[in-house]
């Protein structure tokens, strides 16, 4: 699998097969994985740097030449897209930590019968693990002692009905099918301008894919909580401007009826909307996605979660290290002989940005009238397929094809740096509501 060949199969996914793929790359995932800054974050801190299990680097090299082929011209097919994988190990000065993630929220743990990672990248998740466990926990050696004698699939599912991100350490599954896109209303006529995009989503994967329509010419528009901004705001102001500068920040009170009216009338006016929250957040404000697109004309809701948007896998949370556990590159790399050990850096998200913004945009040239459901597990698990091999869903990968060999040195990660500094929240909040003549 090489990156344009990669290129070639998401367009014919996501139903541009016609579109032309502006530049050839054909290079291995050796190079590619090696120069992206993944390799030196995958492996334990007193080790050498890992190979990949599969071609995750080709997979975004591959994403961005898709995009740059419906950019009319926009976007450079040359950029280095397999470094976004590092970007935020770049900027946060990260490390590979072995059975910690390099961001250090996400461990790692063994159980009675199998492994599990668990993600508590915030204070309130700490406060749940009594009523997970069943006991207090006030640190991870006490976490990792109270799972030893615990079955890992008693305990992902407690986790998971109590809001905590958790995840079996699994053999992918092979899967192919990385979104689902449900067409609610007739396409429009050929877009004749850039798209007006409101971003409600946060963090990394949401941030990214809006940030790369904004490079390709759109408006954005980043919708947040006065009382819950985006978490990301709090963490690196540098990776924070990466994602974010350029878009309008608006900022309503989302407990309040009027905030929530006025976020209807801004949802409205939208030609796409991204958005990276369990459906119930959205829904318990009055919020239907469903509704929203049916209401216009050649609308696009591109929905990020991390399991998918049916029942159950609709409540759980994921965040990209245990995203990408689950769908398997932990066991890959163990198969390979490299212990417990994560992949890279949260690598759920970086893919799913470029996937997201890829299916998107060729949603809104095509017509839109379509609600697209796109997961972090089913990006990655797409990933996993295309180094693989597979042609089914469900099939296992062999263990002997995992051994890659590595020909390159492998380059610390390295970030591009930002546009500018993004808006400080809400700076654009009156002239917004203004210019769509939505009440204050």
């Amino acid at each position: 699998m090489t990156p344009d060949q990669y290129a070639s199969d998401l367009l014919r996914e996501v139903g541009c097969a016609e579109a032309a793929i502006p530049a050839a790359d054909t290079r291995e995932e050796s190079e590619l994985w090696a120069a992206s800054g993944a390799q030196f974050l995958t492996g334990n801190a007193d080790g050498p740097p890992l190979a990949a299990p599969t071609p995750l680097a080709t997979c975004a090299r591959g994403a961005w030449l898709a995009l740059s082929a419906l950019s009319g011209g926009t976007l450079d097919a040359n950029f280095p897209a397999h470094q976004l994988l590092g970007e935020r190990a770049a900027l946060l000065g990260l490390y590979r930590q072995g059975s910690a993630s390099p961001g250090g929220a996400c461990r790692l743990l063994d159980c009675a019968d199998g492994q599990l990672a668990l993600n508590l990248p915030r204070a309130d998740d700490w406060e749940l693990l009594p009523a997970w466990l069943e006991q207090p926990a006030g640190s991870w050696p006490d976490i990792a002692a109270s799972l030893r004698n615990r079955g890992c699939e008693e305990m992902v599912e407690r986790a998971r009905l109590l809001g905590l991100a958790t995840a079996a350490s699994q053999p992918p599954e092979m899967q192919r099918d990385w979104f689902k896109a449900h067409t609610l209303a007739a396409p429009a006529p050929t877009p004749l301008r850039q798209p007006l995009v409101i971003d409600l989503s946060s963090l990394w994967a949401g941030p990214l894919c809006t940030h790369l329509m904004g490079l390709l010419g759109a408006r954005v528009i980043k919708v947040e909580s006065i009382t819950r901004p985006d978490g990301a705001r709090a963490g690196s102001q540098a990776f924070f401007d990466l994602l974010n500068a350029g878009k309008e920040s608006v900022a309503l009170d989302l407990a309040s009826a009027r905030g929530r009216e006025q976020l209807g009338a801004l949802l409205a006016r939208a030609d796409i909307v991204v958005e990276a929250t369990r459906p119930r957040a959205l829904e318990q404000m009055g919020i239907n996605a469903v509704d929203v697109v049916r209401a216009g004309t050649g609308k696009v809701w591109l929905s990020i979660t991390g399991y998918g948007r049916e029942a159950p896998m609709r409540e759980w949370i994921a965040y990209g290290d245990d995203a990408g556990v689950a769908a398997g590159l932990s066991w890959l790399l163990r198969q390979a002989g490299a212990g417990n050990v994560f992949c890279a850096d949260a690598i759920a998200d970086p893919l799913t940005g470029l996937h997201a913004a890829l299916l998107g945009w060729a949603a809104w040239s095509r017509g839109g009238g379509v609600l697209l459901d796109v997961s972090l597990h089913g990006v990655v698990s797409r990933c996993i397929a295309a180094g693989q091999g597979a042609t089914k869903t469900g099939s296992v990968p062999q263990a002997s094809v995992l051994h890659a060999p590595v020909h390159h040195s492998p380059r610390p990660p390295c970030a591009r740096p930002a546009a500018g500094a993004a808006a400080a929240l809400g700076t654009d909040t009156a002239h917004v509501l203004s210019e769509f003549g939505i009440c204050t």
